[in-house]
């Protein structure tokens, strides 16, 4: 058999990609031949071996994936995925399998000829043993260019042991990446442990971390397992990490250099085999330059950084999601099945959702639950939450308003404010931890006047704006 050192093999059914890709790889002085399937690729391989092979995963006839554990378990090598379908099973699949990069449809041609030439410089080394393995489904979804990217980059970090850190915003789907990390790692089959260190009072999380022996305070009666154990040989999740406590963190970057700790009151040194993936919304960097973070401890956590974008800055994925979330919500709830009609899923999309992804689904929870017809309208919206924007909640409330106007809808001046009522009185509450006289206090309002105001808003009618 031949062969050349630069012949580049593409395999997609699609000629227009086919053709586009080839012009760039022979401008980088690459030889190319082009195959519209999997049989033709392994017809050619009878004749000759390609330095580089670029294939689609969708194809007439065998899929990519399959050609690509047949080619790696013959030693041909390296093989680079494309694909316009991107999700996380998916990309995992292809780097488990022996692919060296994936590249999501549509890509820059730049970028793909730089990974193919970096592949090329690195055929020594760029393969791995191909792994047969059920695909799990995960619930991260996301059609755009920056959620394609987290899912590359969970495929190709998930099979190592590295470290990672997950930054994003609160409710973005950190933890569902720290899942696909773990269900997509040779973990798999080990302990996922996660635990929320701002959800645990300082004085107890060391003992939640480390676990604790009988009698090692107040109420400890017997030996208790912590996090560290409980995870041995698998994953242990560490969300809102930049909210630990400074001793903690001294005591966790020890674990993290040495891989041993010893449980609250305890002699016995234990050897932890546990993979670390780390969460937060806050700003390590600001963090440990205030005195707040330990430097050494952000390196050991920040391996491998895992960025999830706010829903505002992937705005075509919130449509995609809202369905999602919509039908999921009424198969939940035992609930009849709702559909979205156009114009409701573009107000949603324009919509900046501070709470992200979290807040999304909580509204499609409550839509499945209080829209009245099996179709949801921009009228069953409500008024869209306040907003960055120059004009803030009241050019939300103005667009709702000329909405329901349009609507022909009636008690428009009632229902608004009972809704700001209610949405005036539950912030003021969740303020004050509930107490009534201090949030009232707050509004400007007299106590009687706020519980009589809160009855009311108790008692509103379920087709009114939240």
């Amino acid at each position: 058999m031949t062969e050349p050192r630069h012949d580049i093999w593409i395999a997609d059914d699609d000629r227009a990609v086919r053709f586009v890709l080839a012009e760039a790889l022979r401008d980088a002085g690459l030889q190319v031949r082009e195959f519209s399937d999997g049989d033709e690729v392994r017809a050619a391989l009878r004749d000759a071996r390609p330095a580089l092979l670029l294939t689609d995963v969708r194809m007439p006839g065998e899929s990519g994936l399959a050609l690509l554990e047949a080619l790696t378990a013959q030693g041909v090598r390296p093989v680079i995925v494309m694909s316009a379908y991107t999700d996380v099973a998916t990309a995992a699949a292809a780097y488990r399998a022996g692919a060296v990069d994936y590249l999501a449809k549509p890509f820059d041609l730049d970028q793909a000829v730089a990974a193919v030439q970096r592949a090329l410089a690195d055929v020594p080394t760029a393969h791995a043993a191909p792994v047969s393995v059920p695909l799990p489904t995960h619930a991260l979804l996301g059609e755009s260019p920056a959620m394609r990217e987290v899912f590359r980059l969970i495929g190709r970090v998930a099979a190592s042991d590295l470290n990672v850190l997950i930054t994003g915003e609160t409710g973005t789907g950190k933890e569902l990446v720290a899942r696909a990390l773990h269900e997509e790692s040779a973990r798999r089959d080990k302990p996922y442990i996660a635990l929320n260190t701002a959800a645990i009072p300082s004085e107890l999380l060391e003992s939640e971390l480390f676990g604790h022996e009988a009698g090692a305070f107040t109420g400890a009666t017997r030996r208790h397992a912590g996090r560290f154990e409980q995870a041995e040989g698998g994953s242990l999740f560490l969300d809102e990490i930049g909210d630990m406590p400074l001793a903690l963190q001294t005591r966790l970057l020890r674990v993290l250099a040495g891989g041993e700790f010893y449980r609250v009151g305890g002699r016995e040194l234990i050897r932890g085999n546990v993979r670390i993936i780390a969460a937060t919304h806050q700003d390590l960097d600001a963090r440990v330059a205030a005195g707040q973070f330990r430097a050494d401890l952000k390196h050991r956590l920040d391996v491998v950084r895992i960025e999830l974008p706010p829903l505002r800055q992937r705005r075509g994925d919130i449509p995609l999601l809202a369905q999602h979330f919509l039908a999921g919500a009424a198969q939940e709830l035992k609930l009849p099945p709702k559909r979205f009609s156009k114009a409701a899923l573009k107000a949603i999309a324009q919509r900046d959702f501070p709470g992200n992804v979290r807040e999304l689904e909580n509204l499609c929870r409550r839509l499945a639950v209080i829209a009245p017809g099996a179709e949801i309208l921009p009228s069953d919206l409500g008024a869209a939450p306040a907003t960055a924007g120059a004009g803030g909640w009241t050019d939300a409330l103005r667009e709702w308003a000329a909405q329901a106007i349009a609507d022909g809808e009636l008690d428009i001046h009632t229902r608004a404010r009972e809704a700001l009522d209610h949405t005036l009185l539950q912030a003021a509450l969740a303020a004050h931890e509930g107490h009534r006289q201090h949030a009232a206090a707050a509004l400007g309002v007299g106590r009687n006047t706020l519980t009589r105001k809160l009855g009311a808003s108790r008692t509103r009618r379920p087709n009114k704006p939240e």
